[in-house]
């Protein structure tokens, strides 16, 4: 009998293709569900507007730090409108991106893929997706790509919800951060709903697993979850009568949310945040 697992996140489709997640664990056997948590604003996209149209020398930028898709679709938007109105004179293509993981690569190049070649203004030289893969790591990583003599002040993409671990990093290595909030999040209120549905139309399983994506998301519906799963606490106890559910994290960052924030045990954390890293390990504590 099949495992269900629960993806606290919004589906991603491109095309015809099924999302990247849901694939990957379907290909190992189990049952991907996903379910929305959260609904993204984009906000200050005028304040980003006069950065991009003004350009990375006026405003003395030496690179910018994306760490979330939230983020890319700000940078989107603003740079669609201003190819819509033939701004071509502003240069970012030979400024560097970095960015947290492939997905957050990814949605950057898609950007470049989209935009005439001859618009400047979409990233063209995207950095650290490899050797990044959380913002402790992607920060060490600026500190070492940064040579002496280039601009160290960096243009930080932020949502409302954010930690203070890379900026900290980075200014103890010398570098400037200016920060832009470009996106707010908020728990989505169809989620009871939308997993009672879900739960209803599922088969009977002998496992459930859980995997959390975000802190914000974890706070918002782990009370729902409470309502329909047992959820390990780190002292041992079950939190209600209902089928026990593993629990998965996509990075420590979200780890380490659940374990201090909601005193919740979690049986796996994704060793990179990508589909394949995150099915691969849950199919591994399975299998031991």
């Amino acid at each position: 009998m099949s495992s269900n697992v629960l993806l606290l996140r919004a589906p991603s489709r491109d095309g015809p293709a099924p999302d990247k997640y849901e694939a990957s664990f379907s290909a190992l056997g189990y049952r991907p569900i996903s379910i929305p948590v959260l609904e993204t604003v984009l906000v200050n996209l005028s304040h980003l507007r006069e950065v991009i149209r003004e350009g990375p020398q006026m405003r003395g930028l030496g690179g910018v730090i994306v760490t979330s898709a939230r983020a890319c679709e700000a940078w989107r938007a603003v740079v669609e409108e201003l190819a819509r109105e033939s701004i071509t004179d502003t240069n970012w293509s030979d400024t560097p991106f970095y960015v947290v993981g492939e997905a957050t690569a990814a949605a950057l190049v898609a950007i470049r893929q989209e935009i005439p070649s001859s618009n400047n203004l979409a990233p063209r030289d995207i950095r650290g997706s490899a050797e990044g893969g959380t913002s402790e790591k992607l920060a060490h990583f600026i500190l070492k790509d940064l040579p002496s003599g280039r601009n160290s002040t960096l243009l930080y993409l932020t949502g409302d919800k954010n930690r203070d671990l890379l900026p900290n990093i980075l200014k103890d290595g010398g570098v400037e951060l200016r920060s832009l909030q470009v996106y707010g999040t908020t728990g989505t209120s169809r989620f009871p709903e939308d997993l009672e549905d879900a739960l209803q139309a599922s088969p009977p399983v002998a496992k459930w697993w859980i995997v959390y994506f975000a802190p914000s998301a974890a706070d918002f519906v782990t009370p729902t979850l409470r309502k329909h799963f047992t959820l390990s606490a780190s002292n041992g106890k079950a939190l209600c009568d209902a089928p026990h559910a593993h629990l998965a994290a996509i990075g420590p960052t979200t780890s380490a949310f659940l374990r201090d924030n909601l005193n919740l045990v979690v049986d796996v954390i994704s060793p990179k945040p990508t589909p394949e890293a995150l099915a691969e390990a849950i199919q591994r504590f399975d299998s031991s």
